[in-house]
């Protein structure tokens, strides 16, 4: 029987606490093959404790495992800019996990904000390049603490980095029925990293004839989100605007709490891939029991399909749109008054 090796990264906040519940979902949807969990203390504690995110050959200690479940990052006493890159982004770099992939969808049962739309009308898939763009990190800062101060946030767009996420973005559109692609620019204001972007998807869209393919400038495309969520199927976009425009997405989802993500490699593995729920790590409601565990379920969802079995995936999928559609067990944030366990006991239950 196949076995799955996972490091758990429950991390900081609700991370100690959606993970767990997430976790028990796991172990009830695997039918035909085993689970097998390993868990890090690394993070914002970690860092307090020792001065760094996780330990200096931490990389090393993940490359063996067949997945990486993340919960949270994040403390008030930790500066974002430690937190997010001696950990999250050095995964992500240090394994080339160029593919983030963020599917926004409204569950049933769940209102959407917007008035008048539904599930019908709001299913994305966001596509974001995962390891280029301004989170590359080059840059600096000159004359520090004067008036004259200068800062250089440099952003870097490779021909491979925007080829290689959007021969990924068009073949999952046209996996979909709709098989459409928009994808995010900024060409008229940026004109050498954006024009790049431009010109390799007319280059890549030649080899997917059978994809539409439509190109908005970012801040248009944010608009449509709202105005025409339905015109919109997938969507491929560079480090920033993805990272911007798929909050946008978790708010028409109705919270942040419901945003699961992946982080891939779909061409080689340089090391396993990692999945998170992108909602932070809530220090303001952390250790009450009480965040909504949806997204981190939702991710091991798309962990399972990633390592290979789609059917538990969609296992855990209908458990989980059984317990929304109910309306009956509901997290606060949610409008309801139950515990992050008791949601995923009753997923578990519908499992």
């Amino acid at each position: 029987m196949k076995t799955y090796r996972t490091a758990l990264v429950p991390g900081d906040g609700i991370g100690k606490e959606v993970i767990p519940a997430a976790t028990d979902v796991l172990w009830a949807a695997a039918d035909g093959f085993g689970l097998e969990f390993e868990s890090f203390d690394w993070g914002c504690e970690y860092y307090l404790r020792h001065g760094r995110m996780m330990p200096e050959d931490g990389l090393e200690r993940l490359r063996p495992f067949d997945a990486i479940f993340l919960g949270a990052i994040g403390h008030p006493s930790v500066p974002d800019h430690i937190s997010l890159r001696q950990l999250l982004l050095r995964i992500r770099f240090g394994f080339d996990l160029y593919v983030n992939l963020r599917p926004i969808e409204i569950l049933p049962g769940l209102d959407p904000p917007l008035k008048g739309k539904s599930a019908e009308h709001i299913h994305m898939l966001f596509v974001r390049e995962n390891t280029e763009g301004e989170y590359a990190g080059l840059g600096g800062r000159f004359k520090r603490g004067t008036e004259d101060e200068v800062a250089i946030q440099q952003a870097v767009f490779t021909r491979r980095g925007v080829e290689r996420v959007m021969r990924y973005a068009f073949g999952q559109a046209r996996r979909r029925p709709a098989r459409r692609l928009a994808s995010a620019t900024k060409s008229n204001a940026m004109q050498y990293s954006m024009v790049l972007w431009d010109e390799v998807l007319q280059e890549v869209g030649r080899d997917f004839p059978d994809v539409a393919v439509a190109s908005y400038h970012v801040d248009a495309l944010a608009a449509r989100m709202v105005t025409h969520p339905e015109s919109l199927d997938v969507v491929v976009a560079s480090n920033l605007f993805a990272d911007i425009l798929t909050d946008l997405g978790a708010a028409l989802q109705g919270s942040l709490g419901l945003a699961a993500s992946a982080n891939l490699n779909p061409a080689k593995r340089v090391g396993p891939p990692m999945f998170e729920p992108v909602h932070g790590s809530a220090p303001d409601i952390a250790g009450r029991g009480i965040s909504n565990p949806i997204a981190t379920i939702w991710t091991a969802a798309l962990m399972l399909e990633q390592l290979g079995e789609p059917a538990a995936a969609a296992r855990v999928m209908n458990a989980l749109k059984a317990v929304t559609a109910a309306k009956r067990i509901r997290t606060p944030d949610l409008g309801g008054n139950n515990t992050t366990r008791e949601f995923a006991a009753e997923v578990v239950r519908e499992l």
